[in-house]
């Protein structure tokens, strides 16, 4: 068997490979595997990726040593890219940069100001240096914030006055309003794509999602004015998608509540943990909040940029 490196499209039969892949870079990157294979395989699914032309897997000998991916469905001008290289393969790591920019700017078409955003972890097997020379920046970090959860220690919370929490179930008007009310309450946030209700459950992959686990807070007369979504399909721990708050609002104790109402469903739910992603160039104060609350840094990871048209 040779050592000749080969790139070819991933397919909806790869899933396993990729997870396997991900999960050693995991390991690598983290201490321990991540990565879940029903993600992998919504992604490989995922309504708005053609895998002919939007995915590729590198071999060397046989063996996946490096998996990429490109999606635009993040609205005008911005490209969304994942890629993931084994330690020591850097020209397979190259030859699918490559590749996938060539794709993201053919999304782009003539956008003089499209980019293509790349998340790595803050100490990634890639080699920040092979990124720079290609003249990719960081514009953001976000970190991945974990907490342990225990039945007795986490009980259900008091909601602050008058402030009533329904969950959405089968309520399609409930969803439709979880959505609005994540639109609103995330407008502002760094890399927040406007999805229009369909592509958002698209996005959400909403098919595995149990809405019991998505809530509405709502108070008199200001109606509905925080949401929180979580999900319990992740195989290491919960995961709070979005906790969002109405600006008029902020301040009264709400986010807090929502969050150790996640804590207390989830303890009784079974699970030890539980996590969430923040930007740490939020400005709600979110990150703050989650500290007081107990979470701490699980790992760091950067937004890369690159301008697909450079303009000199």
């Amino acid at each position: 068997m040779t050592d000749t490196l080969t790139v070819r499209p991933a397919g909806p039969g790869d899933a396993a490979d990729i997870c396997a892949l991900l999960n050693a870079v995991d390991v690598i990157e983290i201490g321990r595997p991540e990565t879940d294979l029903g993600s992998v395989e919504a992604d490989l699914h995922h309504p708005r990726v053609h895998l002919a032309t939007d995915s590729w897997l590198a071999f060397r000998g046989g063996r996946p040593v490096a998996y990429a991916l490109v999606r635009a469905d993040s609205g005008p001008g911005r490209v969304e890219g994942d890629h993931s290289v084994l330690p020591g393969h850097t020209g397979a790591a190259v030859r699918l940069l490559e590749l996938m920019e060539v794709r993201a700017r053919r999304m782009a078409g003539a956008d003089r100001d499209a980019v293509l955003h790349i998340r790595l972890n803050a100490e990634p097997t890639l080699h920040p240096g092979v990124l720079a020379r290609r003249g990719y920046r960081t514009v953001r970090r976000h970190q991945v914030m974990t907490r342990r959860l225990d039945r007795a220690a986490d009980p259900v919370p008091r909601p602050p006055a008058g402030l009533t929490l329904r969950h959405c179930g089968t309520d399609e008007a409930d969803r439709r309003r979880a959505h609005a009310l994540v639109e609103e309450t995330f407008a502002a946030h760094f890399g927040h794509v406007e999805r229009a209700y369909g592509p958002w459950l698209d996005h959400l992959d909403a098919r595995e999602l149990d809405w019991s686990l998505v809530w509405i807070a709502a108070l008199p007369a200001l109606g509905d004015v925080a949401v929180l979504l979580t999900r319990d399909d992740r195989t290491g721990m919960a995961w709070i998608n979005h906790l969002g708050v109405r600006e008029d609002v902020r301040g009264r104790g709400i986010g807090g509540f929502l969050l150790r109402h996640a804590f207390a469903a989830y303890a009784r739910r079974g699970r030890n943990t539980i996590g969430l992603g923040v930007d740490t160039g939020n400005e709600t104060g979110a990150l703050e909040l989650y500290e007081a609350h107990g979470m701490r840094l699980h790992y760091a990871d950067d937004t890369w940029e690159l301008r697909l048209h450079p303009q000199g």
